[in-house]
């Protein structure tokens, strides 16, 4: 019970984003990126096993964005130039220009690479069929539907490749499901042609949003798992949760990424137990509200480590181990 885990993307080291830059700006070739992301994504699996980290991720150290990542691996899909995310983040935005294709794998490289690296479970992530369209500019499809329903068939072959290959655990990220209540029952629709037959525990994060315009509704979204943030908003969503009752396991996120401050432990187990009384132990993972990748990489590290520190002194005065 109780096992800790990580959203997926964590910061680069300066060392990778410097050559990031250098490969952008034609000074670098792919092959010495690819292997300063290897040594990056090592160095991350390295650390988490250190830490404690039950159920580990690869740190998405070759990925720049979420869904420009994949939109360049796609044929039939192109990418625009900068477009505003948020605050002073800026991202390129893919484009839909044609029915979308995967002539080869997209994310089963990296986590087959992350998994050989140790004993523990690295997730398979992807991102999934809704957001990668709400997050693009759609110049082919007749309606957000087919756009969605045929990007679903997509990630779908993705997912299943990565459960041939030993994913025990595969998230496909869905962060826009919350921002557009009113297309709930599309993004379920979409969620179960990728899960459908799936032997793997399936996941899914939701980034910050309205999530009681979508509970219980959500409950419906065909994964095993979601993955929710409540460090940010200071737990106050854990009433939306609690009728009716919750029926999936979750990830509970106990600290905010978006802040630079690091929790004490007492701050963060008062965060779990809290957690606790609205879901049952079994149920529960902890991890961060969303993705580190914001961080420094000490900061990233520190979080993680005030997480496994507070669950092990809280198993312990609970009497679970």
């Amino acid at each position: 019970m109780l096992e800790t885990t990580s959203v997926g993307s964590f910061p680069k080291p300066p060392y990778l984003a410097k050559a990031r830059t250098a490969h952008a700006r034609g000074q670098m070739s792919a092959e010495e990126l690819a292997g300063l992301e290897r040594q990056a994504t090592e160095e991350w699996i390295r650390l988490q096993e250190e830490i404690g980290i039950d159920i580990l991720v690869h740190g998405e150290m070759e990925r720049g964005d979420m869904t420009t990542y994949f939109a360049e691996r796609l044929d039939g899909l192109g990418v625009s130039g900068l477009v505003r995310s948020y605050g002073n983040r800026y991202y390129r935005k893919p484009v839909i220009e044609a029915v979308p294709v995967r002539t080869k794998s997209m994310a089963l490289e990296a986590y087959e690479f992350a998994q050989s690296l140790t004993s523990r479970p690295v997730k398979g992530m992807l991102t999934g069929p809704y957001t990668m369209v709400d997050w693009s500019f759609d110049e082919f499809f007749a309606s957000r539907r087919d756009a969605v329903m045929a990007m679903a068939e997509v990630i779908r072959d993705e997912v299943r490749d990565l459960e041939a290959a030993g994913a025990r655990y595969i998230q496909i990220d869905e962060p826009a499901i919350s921002t557009r209540p009113a297309e709930i029952d599309l993004a379920i629709e979409a969620m179960a042609v990728v899960t459908e037959g799936i032997k793997a525990m399936t996941i899914s994060h939701i980034c910050y949003g309205d999530f009681a315009t979508i509970y219980p509704r959500i409950l419906d979204l065909p994964v095993d798992q979601l993955d929710l943030e409540f460090a940010n908003s200071n737990f106050a969503n854990l009433d939306i949760f609690r009728h009716p009752k919750f029926t999936k396991k979750i990830a509970v996120g106990v600290v905010d990424v978006h802040s630079h401050i690091l929790e004490t432990k007492d701050q963060v187990k008062d965060g779990m137990r809290r957690a606790l009384e609205v879901f049952a132990p079994e149920q529960v993972m902890f991890d961060p509200d969303c993705g580190l990748k914001t961080r420094t990489v000490q900061e990233a590290i520190d979080k993680l480590r005030i997480i496994v520190d507070a669950v092990g002194e809280l198993k312990h005065e609970m009497g679970w181990q």
